[in-house]
C-alpha cells in the first residue's frame, strides 16, 4: 500500500515540477528510481501517462485524469503530515490563481496583497488571460471566469459567486440614448465589440435570445471600447460597473434585458486544500469591494 501511495506521489510531483530531473531534486530521489516507478505505474494502469521529449513533457488524457484524481489526496496527505509535525497548524503552500486580464485590477491587487499579509506562509502566484475563456491548465488552483453562456464542459468544478448587470451603451448625444428601442433596431447600428465572434444575449420571459451585432470595430480592451463609444464610433455592450459615473455615455433603453455577466471560480476537485479554501472564503467575504467599486 505504501509503495502504491509513493507511486502516485512521485507522479504528481513529476507533473507539477515539469520534469523528472526537477522532481528528483524536489523529492531527493535518484532520477533512475523516478523513471522506473513512472514506468511501473504506467504498466500497472495499462496506459501511458506522460509524453516526454528532450524539451518538455505533456500529460496524456489518462495522465490528466489520474493527476486530477491524485492531486487532492496527495495534498490532503501533505496537510495531515503537516498537522502532525506542526502544532500551530499553519495554512501554507503555493497558491496559483488565473484571472481575466481586465477585472477590477486595482481592487483585486489590494485584496491579494491584504491576503498575503494575513497569510504570509501562502505563496501567491497570480496570472492573467486575455481570451474570452481560459485554457483549463492543471497548474492553477483557482481560475476566475467572466461569462454569460454556460461554461464549456470540463473536469473542473464551478461555483458562481456574483452577477454583474450589463447594458447597451451609446454616446450621450446619440438619438438612441433617448428612445425605447427594439433589439432589431439596435442591430442596424454599428457596434464596438470585444471579439469578431461576440454575441449579444437578451433575456425574454423564460428564454434567451441571441443576436449578432453589426460590427464597426473590434477592441479587446474595455477601456478602449468605452473610449470609442464616447467618441460616437458605435454602441457597445458593457457591464454597468465599467460605465459607472461616466457622463459621456448613456445606457440605451431596450425592450428586453441584457443578459448579466457571471463571475465563476473553477477548481479541480471537491476535496479543496486548506490554502485554497481559505482564499475562497476570504474572497467571498470581500465581494462587496467589487460591487461597490
Amino acid at each position: 500500500m505504501i509503495d502504491a501511495l509513493n507511486g502516485y506521489l512521485y507522479f504528481v510531483t513529476i507533473v507539477e515540477q515539469g520534469s523528472i530531473t526537477k522532481a528528483s531534486r524536489a523529492l531527493s530521489i535518484p532520477k533512475s528510481k523516478l523513471s522506473r516507478r513512472l514506468a511501473q505505474l504506467e504498466q500497472q494502469l495499462g496506459s501511458q501517462l506522460l509524453i516526454r521529449t528532450t524539451r518538455k513533457q505533456q500529460l496524456t488524457e489518462s495522465g490528466l485524469l489520474l493527476y486530477q484524481a491524485c492531486k487532492p489526496h496527495v495534498e490532503a496527505l501533505n496537510v495531515m503530515e503537516s498537522l502532525v509535525h506542526d502544532k500551530q497548524n499553519k495554512i501554507k503552500g503555493k497558491l496559483s490563481l488565473l484571472l481575466p486580464l481586465e477585472f477590477f485590477n486595482k481592487v483585486i491587487s489590494a485584496l491579494i496583497t491584504e491576503f498575503a499579509f494575513k497569510y504570509p506562509d501562502i505563496e501567491i502566484h497570480c496570472h492573467h488571460y486575455s481570451d474570452a475563456y481560459p485554457e483549463f491548465d492543471h497548474q492553477y488552483d483557482l481560475v476566475f471566469v467572466l461569462h454569460e453562456k454556460a461554461l464549456p464542459t470540463s473536469h473542473w468544478i464551478g461555483k458562481t459567486l456574483l452577477s454583474f448587470p450589463q447594458s447597451i451603451f451609446a454616446c450621450k448625444n446619440s438619438q438612441l440614448a433617448d428612445n425605447n428601442n427594439t433589439v432589431e433596431e439596435l442591430l442596424i447600428h454599428k457596434a464596438i465589440t470585444a471579439s469578431e465572434s461576440e454575441q449579444w444575449l437578451f433575456r425574454h420571459n423564460n428564454s434567451v435570445q441571441v443576436f449578432t451585432p453589426n460590427i464597426a470595430m473590434v477592441l479587446t480592451s474595455n477601456e478602449m471600447r468605452l473610449e470609442a463609444c464616447q467618441r460616437g464610433m458605435g454602441i457597445v455592450k458593457l457591464p454597468d460597473y465599467i460605465a459607472k459615473n461616466n457622463h459621456k455615455i448613456k445606457a440605451i433603453s431596450v425592450e428586453h434585458n441584457v443578459m448579466a455577466q457571471q463571475l465563476t471560480i473553477l477548481f479541480q476537485s471537491r476535496n479543496i486544500p486548506a490554502k485554497t479554501r481559505t482564499f475562497i472564503d476570504y474572497f467571498q467575504s470581500k465581494l462587496g469591494c467589487l460591487t461597490n467599486d
